[in-house]
């Protein structure tokens, strides 16, 4: 991740809320690019992002919250390794994308909770 701590000292300014929104945002990416071929170092990129938007996240969450966040960030952990290969079989391009969208509604249900 390029500048990594002007995007961090950005990214803490926000509201959890917001923050919760961005992570959600990184994630839907993490779908879009992994459904493509073509689209497996943006799908490492954003996976290695998501991991850092959660690690600044997870201090400010309820407990319950970071507790989750803790959870996704090791099942991202676990993509991030396996991609490189991963990445070369349609089957689990598509089966990282539907993850990646279904984590992604899962962090905005908690925006729509309005978290705090």
């Amino acid at each position: 991740m390029k500048n990594r701590e002007r995007i961090q000292a950005r990214y803490l300014r926000d509201a959890l809320p917001l923050r919760l929104a961005g992570l959600a945002a990184d994630l839907g990416r993490v779908a879009s690019s992994a459904r493509h071929e073509t689209g497996g170092a943006a799908a490492a990129a954003m996976l290695e992002e998501s991991q850092y938007l959660i690690e600044w996240t997870a201090a400010a969450a309820p407990i319950e919250l970071a507790a989750e966040l803790v959870d996704l960030q090791a099942l991202l952990a676990l993509w991030r390794r396996a991609w490189p290969e991963a990445q070369q079989i349609p089957l689990l391009r598509s089966l990282l994308a539907v993850q990646a969208k279904q984590w992604a509604d899962q962090v905005m249900r908690h925006v729509a909770e309005d978290v705090r």
